[in-house]
C-alpha cells in the first residue's frame, strides 16, 4: 500500500474522527510537505484548493400566480466593484427566466446558449410553449459536463401548462426544485428573509416585497452583492413584469447634487480669443458622389 493512502507510513498525520469523510487528510498533508522540502517558494494558498465566492445574491419564489426572481446589480473583480449596474436576470424563453451568479462570462453565455436550443426547438416542435424541466435538463447536462470549470450557479424560474416551477441549478450540475431558493454569496442574508416571510399562494404583491426584502439583506451584509435590486415576474396567463432598477439604496446622485462646487475652475465660452478662422472649400474632383457608384442586381 502507498505511504499517500495508509496513515501508518510516512508523515505522523492524526486523522480525525467523527461523521465525516477524512481519508484524503493524510494524503494532503503528505503532498504538503514534499512540495515544501523541494520547492524554495512554497505557498500553501497554491496548493491547498480554497472556496470560491460568486459575489452575488439571486433569489426565486414560487407565489400563487406565477414565479418572482430578483437579483441585486454589483458584479466585481476580486475586491475591486467591475460594473455597479450589471443585469443578472437572463432570458431563456418567453415563459422562462434565469439568474446567474458566479462569472458574469459564464453565466451569460450559457443562458444564451440555452436560450438559442430552446428557440431552436420551438421552431422544430410547432413553436409551441417551452417547458421549465426541458430548460433545467439542458442547462444541467451543460454544466456537468464541464464538471464544475463554467462557474455557473442558477436559479432557474417559469411557469408552463404544468403550472409553475423554480430550480436550483449548481455549476457541477446538481439541481432542485424548490418552492423558494437563494443563491450567491448573499444567499444567507437573503434566507433568513425567506424562511421567516415566506408562505404558500402568497399574493403578487406581498410576494415581489419580500424578494425586494431578501435582495436588500444581501445588498446590505454581503460585501460581493449591492447597488440596486432587479426583480422579474412570470405570471401563469404568460405575460411578464420586469423591475429594472426597482430599488435604488445606494443612489448618489442626491448626495452629489446637494455638494456645492466651486466655479473658479470652469472655462465658459469667449475665455480663449479666437484669433483667426478661414475656410477653405474642398477642390472639385476629389472623393466619390453616388454617381460614381454601379449598382449592379444580385443573382439569385
Amino acid at each position: 500500500m502507498s505511504e499517500f493512502t495508509n496513515p501508518d507510513i510516512g508523515l505522523d498525520s492524526a486523522t480525525p474522527t467523527g461523521g465525516f469523510n477524512f481519508e484524503n487528510v493524510h494524503r494532503n498533508a503528505l503532498i504538503e510537505a514534499q512540495l515544501q522540502k523541494s520547492s524554495s517558494n512554497y505557498n500553501k494558498s497554491n496548493i491547498t484548493p480554497l472556496a470560491t465566492k460568486t459575489g452575488t445574491t439571486i433569489v426565486g419564489l414560487v407565489y400563487k400566480n406565477g414565479i418572482v426572481l430578483g437579483a441585486d446589480t454589483r458584479s466585481t473583480n476580486d475586491t475591486t466593484v467591475a460594473d455597479k449596474n450589471c443585469e443578472k436576470i437572463h432570458y431563456i424563453a418567453p415563459n422562462i427566466y434565469c439568474c446567474g451568479a458566479g462569472t458574469a462570462a459564464d453565466t451569460e453565455k450559457t443562458t444564451e446558449l440555452i436560450s438559442s436550443q430552446m428557440e431552436l426547438l420551438r421552431m422544430n416542435t410547432g413553436d409551441g410553449q417551452s417547458r421549465v424541466v426541458t430548460a433545467c435538463t439542458m442547462l444541467k447536462r451543460m454544466l456537468f459536463r464541464y464538471q464544475g470549470y463554467v462557474s455557473a450557479a442558477l436559479v432557474l424560474g417559469g411557469c408552463d401548462v404544468n403550472g409553475p416551477h423554480l430550480y436550483q441549478i449548481y455549476p457541477h450540475g446538481s439541481t432542485g426544485k424548490l418552492p423558494f431558493t437563494t443563491m450567491g454569496s448573499g444567499s444567507l442574508a437573503a434566507m433568513a428573509v425567506f424562511e421567516e416571510g415566506f408562505k404558500d399562494d402568497m399574493e403578487e404583491e406581498e410576494a415581489v416585497e419580500l424578494v425586494k426584502r431578501a435582495i436588500l439583506a444581501g445588498i446590505f451584509n454581503d460585501l460581493g452583492s449591492g447597488s440596486n435590486c432587479d426583480t422579474t415576474v412570470i405570471r401563469l396567463d404568460g405575460t411578464v413584469v420586469h423591475g429594472r432598477n426597482c430599488i435604488m439604496p445606494n443612489e448618489v446622485k442626491p448626495l452629489r447634487d446637494a455638494v456645492k462646487r466651486s466655479d473658479t475652475l470652469n472655462m465658459r465660452a469667449g475665455t480663449t480669443a479666437v484669433l483667426k478662422s478661414t475656410f477653405k472649400p474642398r477642390k472639385s474632383g476629389f472623393g466619390v458622389t453616388l454617381a460614381d457608384v454601379t449598382v449592379t442586381p444580385m443573382e439569385t
